[in-house]
């Protein structure tokens, strides 16, 4: 049996979103022109308009930029004020949390380049910020607040109306990286009162290289690629357009299924949760009700990750350590640690995300298996042999 658990990384594309991204195919008409292909075209792209506006609950004024991903759009994001700041602007301050994707810090660390200053927010127990500290940290020259909807790795869902409250109060600018929201949580984007949201379509069953960046009507937005008049001028490129079609089928479906995921899948990964538990020396984090339905993060001590996973692998199952985008790291995870976990544990934590399509047989499957890894890696551990000593 092959068992896939690491869809915070990224997900199997739906088959229905399949076959809608390979029909899409023949739509390749220019759809900048008025020749009949490019008309078909056109009509095509404005019909994934139709499905991705309401799907996050943008309004008409508002701008969805396609784009390549997730980190594209938060490229973008941050550049914005990054330009803005060497065109002279006061505001050179950004704030964002520890809890962030890399294509947030590295970003960050690109502005702090040029003269900018971050401050990197600090999360609790449950991998949460405080809202009053980020409140605190404000400065007459913030320019941005950037904060992830949750956290890939722990599954730690952020207060983001709280935050946007609290941006609107005092008029900052108010970025979300959504890349682990659609498909687990209801998203709208103007109850949320965000600015910015980011999000990529192989987090929710459709097809790698397209994603979406929201623009509030009226925010502040500088263009990452130029080139032609695509996007309304706002980013380069002939459209990816049956990539941008099968987004829009699988954020259809992926809302279609939230109730399935927040009541199935929950169940799932509660049952895998409690197995992993009755294991000695294990311990999962961030209460369930400040975490995504899908995802579990434990701790094996004595058992390096990547051991984890090699024999996970052997078994056919397939999971994460550390950051999804960074396995091949041998550092232990920076999120566990910001959780408070000493470092030696934080090298031993496995992320097992589900999707709608995990089944109980699987499930069950990876509850048989595990406890024999387990004893198997401990016992040519020295790491264990000092604890159990």
């Amino acid at each position: 049996m092959r068992v896939y658990l690491d869809n915070n990384s990224t997900t199997p594309m739906d088959e229905r979103v399949k076959k809608v991204y390979c029909d899409a195919t023949k739509y390749f008409g220019n759809v900048n022109v008025i020749y009949d292909l490019g008309i078909e075209a056109r009509k095509k792209l404005n019909e994934a308009y139709d499905i991705l506006y309401p799907g996050i609950g943008a309004d008409d004024e508002d701008d969805i930029i396609i784009t390549s991903s997730t980190t594209e759009g938060n490229n973008t994001v941050i550049k914005t004020f990054l330009n803005a700041f060497l065109q002279g602007s006061e505001k050179k301050h950004i704030i964002t949390t520890v809890a962030e994707h890399s294509s947030i810090k590295a970003t960050c660390a690109y502005a702090k380049k040029f003269g900018m200053e971050v401050t990197y927010l600090y999360t609790d127990e449950n991998g949460r910020i405080n809202p009053k500290e980020l409140e605190d940290a404000i400065r007459d020259d913030t320019a941005l607040i950037s904060v992830l909807f949750a956290s890939n790795e722990s599954g730690a869902v952020q207060p983001i109306k709280e935050i946007s409250e609290i941006a609107r109060k005092y008029k900052i600018p108010f970025h979300c990286d959504g890349a682990q929201a659609i498909g687990k949580a209801r998203v709208n984007v103007r109850e949320l009162g965000v600015d910015y949201f980011t999000f990529s379509a192989h987090k929710f069953h459709g097809p790698k290289g397209i994603g979406a960046l929201y623009v509030r009507a009226g925010a502040p937005y500088e263009n990452l690629i130029h080139g032609g008049n695509q996007m309304g001028g706002k980013r380069g490129g002939s459209v990816y357009l049956n990539g941008m079609i099968a987004m829009a089928e699988a954020l259809k479906l992926a809302n279609e299924h939230l109730d399935e995921m927040n009541t199935r899948v929950r169940a799932l990964r509660d049952k895998l949760e409690e197995a992993i538990l009755k294991i000695p020396d294990t311990k999962s984090y961030v209460d369930k009700k400040y975490r995504l339905p899908n995802t579990v993060i434990a701790s094996f001590r004595g058992i390096e990750g990547e051991a984890m996973l090699w024999d996970l692998n052997r078994f056919g199952i397939y999971a994460a350590t550390g950051s999804s985008c960074s396995s091949e790291r041998l550092e232990g995870s920076e999120v566990l640690e910001a959780l408070g976990e000493d470092p030696e544990i934080a090298h031993t934590g496995i992320i097992f995300s589900l999707s709608r399509f995990t089944t109980e047989e699987e499930i069950d499957y990876v509850i048989e298996k595990l406890p024999g890894i387990v004893e198997r890696l401990r016992s040519v551990s020295m790491t264990y042999a000092k604890v159990k000593s």
